[in-house]
């Protein structure tokens, strides 16, 4: 199954990506694996190639926080990226369905006549939207994964101008917030493996949560919209985030929301 070592996999990765040169490492003649051998992160961890190995091998699942901070420091791993390898490191949580969206919450997001919102998980499961969010998007249509609708769905690809982009980020996001040991996630993982584009970016590791930063559409009634994207955490709702779109006041991205009321 997907993610049954998902914290060696991630050590495994990133060794991969570290050059040796980066970190002080002399590399003397022709290399026969990419990035930092198993013995060099040993080394620069300060723990010993053995314990290393069955970390990487999944044999020993709960280092302590000091061999993660030094593994993270060797690495050369960003907040992100140590925010991701703790969670790897912690108890895999337990496999629980959906939590209900509040009727306060759907109240707020359907008040929101002039801005397209949805409540999604950590999974990127929807599982609330207004009539905006829906008409901006079927993909935003409660019920629907958001990354599996990115990279499966052909409509996607006409929707977002930088699809390509998107997607990445997308993988990014869903390995910086959801957890691969979660048979849920595990499954969605498996499913979008189907995806060339997919199994390649997966592969890279990147992590990146989903940020508040401008996103283009291509609208098929509409046309383009360039709009803000707002990422709002709700408060005793484990994992549910409300991710809203704003367009800038008397612009033609707010003329052509007002369209699609």
């Amino acid at each position: 199954m997907k993610g049954e070592n998902a914290l060696g996999d991630f050590l495994k990765a990133r060794r991969g990506r570290v050059r040796p040169d980066e970190s002080g490492v002399p590399s003397f003649g022709r290399r026969r694996v990419p990035g930092l051998r198993r013995d060099e992160l040993a080394r620069l961890a300060g723990v010993s190639q053995h314990y290393l190995t069955r970390l990487e091998q999944g044999k020993d699942r709960n280092p302590s926080p000091q061999v993660l901070n030094a593994l993270a420091n060797a690495l050369r791993l960003d907040r992100d990226e140590r925010a991701h390898l703790a969670a790897l490191a912690a108890a895999p949580p337990p496999g629980v369905e959906h939590p209900a969206v509040s009727d306060t919450v759907r109240q707020l997001i359907d008040s929101w006549s002039q801005t397209p919102a949805y409540v999604r998980d950590r999974r990127f499961d929807v599982l609330a939207a207004n009539k905006l969010a829906m008409a901006l998007s079927p993909l935003y249509t409660p019920g629907r994964n958001l990354i599996r609708g990115i990279f499966l769905d052909p409509e996607a690809r006409t929707l977002f101008p930088d699809w390509k982009e998107i997607a990445a980020q997308s993988a990014a996001a869903l390995r910086a917030e959801a957890d691969p040991r979660d048979p849920a996630t595990a499954e969605l993982i498996t499913s979008l493996s189907t995806d060339s584009l997919f199994r390649e970016v997966w592969a890279g590791y990147d992590v990146r949560p989903t940020r508040d930063e401008v996103k283009r559409f291509n609208h098929e009634i509409v046309g383009p919209l360039t709009l803000r994207r707002e990422t709002l955490a709700i408060a005793g709702a484990e994992g549910q985030v409300i991710i809203a779109y704003q367009a800038a006041p008397e612009t033609p991205a707010a003329q052509a929301l007002a369209r699609l009321l």
